[in-house]
């Protein structure tokens, strides 16, 4: 059997990293099974990208179709054609996708035109939010996938819901969550930690690159001020995504109080969100993280996709409210915040119960 597992930005890397992990254990025991890992080049800075590989033990990739750059349709265009000639030159038995990037997308639709099975890793979650890109990139993806391997009950009434057979639903856990156990004692400290007088729970982490929030510079103006206004006596960390950047930078936006950072590798941003009083993020992803650590956690969004964060974890939505926000925030400052719990099969055995499915289905492949 031979899988090509694709990446293409940094939410993706830390999902394929145990999967790939698993496969070398599984060839330990059987040449039945192999991969080539593709790279679509999404995401292209080092920082983005590059520390992520490094940091994860992933290996280089068999091919890098370096599509970083563009608009969504530029870059969609430009995976598909080289993913297709990729494929072509190395076909396999099964595409293997994780999440809901553009790479997501463009790398299914790809192969299933040209016949290939697919499955895709974090199926059947949906924000109902149509004005993300990646609400659009899962719906697609899920609509002619083979198999679907999911992280919650919820992603399986979803996809249920959607008439798919229930023989292609496979509820396997998190594979972002093996990478955080994996990594745990690995973490690090960032080099500017001691410079800032940072201590565990003497500051705040905040990450923000949605358009609806970052796009209008009066609206990020107003989110950073009520922040600040609820953050009093405490340091708020901010590593600017590029996107962020370029609006702070054009139009000059008040930053004053907030400590303005790079975009950091995996081992030092998870190290930054443990030691965290609370994180504020439009990221999915993060709440995910913050929920296994007990971190307490707000989303400026007013919808997510991953709702068990909130139902069981450290995560609440916060939307537009910033009176809301201002408030929450001082729930956690006063140490009121819920404590939450980690949902089930988030235990680090995710990607070794992906492999055995596969094993099964595609074993006289």
């Amino acid at each position: 059997m031979l899988i090509t597992i694709v990446a293409g930005a940094r939410p993706n890397f830390m999902k394929i990293a145990p999967i790939i992990k698993s496969i070398k254990n599984a060839q330990l025991i059987s040449n039945n099974i192999n991969y080539r890992l593709v790279h679509t080049g999404q995401h292209y800075d080092q920082k983005m990208s590059g520390d992520f590989f490094e940091q994860l033990g992933i290996p280089h990739p068999d091919n890098n179709l370096e599509c970083g750059g563009g608009t969504q349709a530029e870059q969609t265009a430009a995976i598909m054609v080289k993913f297709e000639k990729e494929l072509l030159e190395n076909k396999p038995d099964v595409v293997l996708v994780v999440g809901d990037v553009t790479s997501t997308m463009a790398c299914t639709i790809t192969a299933k035109k040209l016949g290939v099975d697919t499955v895709h890793v974090e199926a059947g979650i949906r924000s109902g939010d149509m004005t993300m890109p990646e609400e659009i990139n899962r719906i697609l993806t899920d609509a002619i996938s083979d198999y679907f391997f999911t992280t919650s009950t919820i992603a399986n009434d979803f996809l249920k819901a959607q008439k798919i057979s229930e023989d292609k639903i496979h509820f396997v856990g998190n594979t972002m969550i093996d990478t955080l156990y994996q990594n745990i004692d690995r973490l690090q400290q960032p080099s500017f930690w001691l410079t800032y007088g940072l201590q565990n729970q003497n500051y705040f982490l905040l990450t923000l690159h949605r358009p609806t929030n970052v796009d209008n510079p009066k609206k990020l103006q107003e989110i950073l001020e009520a922040i600040r206004n609820a953050t009093k006596g405490f340091q708020v960390l901010f590593p600017v995504h590029p996107r962020t950047r370029q609006v702070i930078d054009a139009f000059q936006i008040d930053t004053n109080r907030f400590i303005l950072i790079e975009p950091q590798g995996y081992l030092e941003f998870i190290y930054l969100v443990k030691n965290a009083k609370g994180v504020i993020t439009d990221s999915g992803g993060i709440t995910e993280e913050a929920t296994v650590l007990h971190v307490p956690c707000l989303t400026m969004r007013n919808s997510t996709e991953r709702p068990e964060t909130v139902l069981q974890g450290t995560n609440e939505l916060v939307g537009d409210d910033l009176q809301k926000l201002e408030g929450y925030l001082q729930k956690i400052i006063a140490g009121g915040w819920k404590k939450g719990t980690i949902p089930e099969l988030w235990d680090g055995q995710s990607a070794n119960r992906i492999v055995e499915k596969l094993t099964l289905i595609y074993e006289n492949a």
